[in-house]
């Protein structure tokens, strides 16, 4: 099935009688017949499910759908975004480890990375996203397990070469996880360009209308973890809390990875995403790629126009020609980006508030990547944690303005911005 087609009908195949619809299972536990059948489940002997803390059926059956959206094997629903990106790297990575990362992620992640899991014992070097080959290669250590970058970064709009910081964590015997929220699969697959693991914020546009807070995490069950056994022994040795099953032998490529991140990850921190949502999800899924296109299209009008505007400082946008990650993009995203687009109003600060503040459509909110236009000052948001080093090792500004380009109508999106402009 094409891209389109998998967005309306992966995932869930009704049969005979069955719901149209993937049924929502709001059920907190599953009734079994002796104790020996669920003592199978808990030996990863059987498949089924016992406690929606760790697997639920309708998370499941939309976790199926994404993962055939990316090309994967296995996929599983997080509760956020934040919790896919912890999972994805605490699978592999953990105290006295250490991973590389591209510096140009969002602020939420960076803090994730460099200080709350530094205090677990996981060491993180940030390198530029366009670091040369020669310096992506002295970021590596010994110890090194994973390489993690986003497709497009939040919100610095840099584009990552997946494929060369492919190449470099498979030369070191190391994954590489991307964040691929911004494009969704309809326009970037990096799978196909030499990914390992792949994550969304399932909140931005997978869901699409503002309903629902998730993540996921998809496997591409191309990484050999049995070839690189010495670095990753939680997938390649015995693990005592599940009676020995080495998950790289029992599940292979496949399902190693997706299970030892449910049994173990899901298990203890119980990071799920609710049944509930994960049917607004879905629902937000069947029309992603229509969305998508329209996003695509609003967004690089509004990324010329800006581009042009007297009051306007500057405009990042993968779309314009000028843009420094144009040809970069057109590699991996020949269709189109996404709708998000970062610029600065000439005055600083103080224009950019006056000019926010002047908005009648687009609203101010925390949010990205929906049906609704809306905006954000970052350094004064989700980025306020980090230092002015920081924020500028990031490509976040102070006076950036994010700029998430919605599917209203695009006159109606210029018409506001030309009149809040005009008040600057």
């Amino acid at each position: 099935m094409r891209t389109e087609t998998k967005c309306i009908e992966g995932g869930y195949n009704p049969q005979n009688g069955e719901s149209r619809m993937p049924p929502i299972i709001q059920s907190t536990t599953f009734k079994y017949d002796t104790s020996e059948d669920m003592g199978k489940l808990f030996d990863l002997e059987a498949s089924g499910y016992f406690y929606t803390r760790l697997q639920n059926p309708t998370n499941d059956m939309v976790a199926a759908k994404i993962a055939a959206l990316e090309g994967g094997t296995a996929g599983m629903l997080t509760s956020s975004g934040q919790a896919a990106n912890f999972f994805s790297v605490f699978n592999v990575a953990t105290c006295g480890d250490h991973v590389v990362s591209s510096s140009a992620i969002y602020g939420g992640t960076f803090n994730l990375f460099n200080v709350t899991m530094r205090k677990m014992g996981i060491e993180f070097t940030f390198v530029e996203p366009d670091c040369s080959e020669e310096e992506l290669e002295a970021a590596f250590r010994p110890n090194t397990k994973a390489v993690f970058g986003e497709t497009i970064a939040n919100p610095a709009l840099t584009v990552l070469d997946i494929e060369k910081f492919a190449k470099a964590a498979h030369a070191h015997g190391v994954p590489l996880i991307i964040d691929n929220t911004f494009p969704t699969p309809i326009n970037c697959r990096p799978i196909e360009w030499g990914a390992d693991i792949v994550t969304h914020s399932t909140t931005k546009y997978m869901d699409g209308h503002d309903a629902a807070v998730g993540g996921a995490i998809v496997d591409s069950g191309k990484f050999d973890w049995m070839a690189h056994a010495d670095k990753f022994p939680g997938l390649t040795t015995p693990d005592e809390s599940y009676h020995g099953i080495t998950y790289a032998e029992k599940f292979g490529l496949a399902g190693a990875f997706i299970t030892k991140a449910t049994a173990q990850l899901m298990r203890d921190f119980g990071s799920i995403q609710a049944p509930m949502n994960a049917f607004f999800l879905n629902l937000g899924l069947e029309s992603l790629a229509v969305r998508m296109r329209q996003h695509c299209e609003n967004g690089q009008k509004a990324a010329e126009f800006l581009h042009r505007h007297e009051k306007v400082a500057w405009v990042r946008y993968p779309g314009l020609p000028d843009d420094k990650y144009y040809e970069i993009a057109k590699k991996y995203m020949p269709n189109g980006s996404c709708g998000v687009i970062s610029f600065g109003v000439k005055g600083g600060r103080a224009a950019a508030e006056t000019f926010m503040k002047n908005l009648k459509l687009a609203i101010i909110a925390t949010h990205v990547a929906d049906a609704h236009t809306c905006v954000l000052h970052p350094a004064n948001s989700t980025h306020r944690q980090l230092s002015d080093e920081e924020l500028v090792a990031a490509g976040v500004g102070p006076d950036l303005i994010r700029l998430s380009v919605g599917i209203e109508h695009i006159d109606d999106i210029l018409e506001d911005l030309e009149q809040a402009l005009a008040a600057v």
